[in-house]
């Protein structure tokens, strides 16, 4: 699919959850785009909150939005190495 190339995938945390399955994500690059859900996430009831960890593809075509496809999990930090 060449729709595929055309997109890159970054890291972010949510910062604020507005209505509709959107949020506000700032990226590691410290870009704050706008985050939507993807269909597979949706499907399977992953819960996304603030604070939480994600990853997101954003286009090359409209940089300030993103769709989330990965919720990353939580490292504790009482871990035990």
């Amino acid at each position: 699919m060449e729709d595929k190339e055309n997109k890159c995938i970054h890291e972010g945390l949510i910062t604020e959850s507005l209505g509709n399955g959107m949020f506000r994500v700032r990226l590691d690059n410290e870009d704050l785009i706008l985050g939507y859900i993807s269909g597979k996430i949706r499907r399977s009831l992953i819960r996304i909150l603030p604070g939480d960890r994600v990853k997101v593809e954003v286009s090359h075509y409209d940089p300030t939005k993103g769709r989330i496809i990965y919720r990353l999990r939580n490292k504790d930090k009482d871990s035990k190495d």
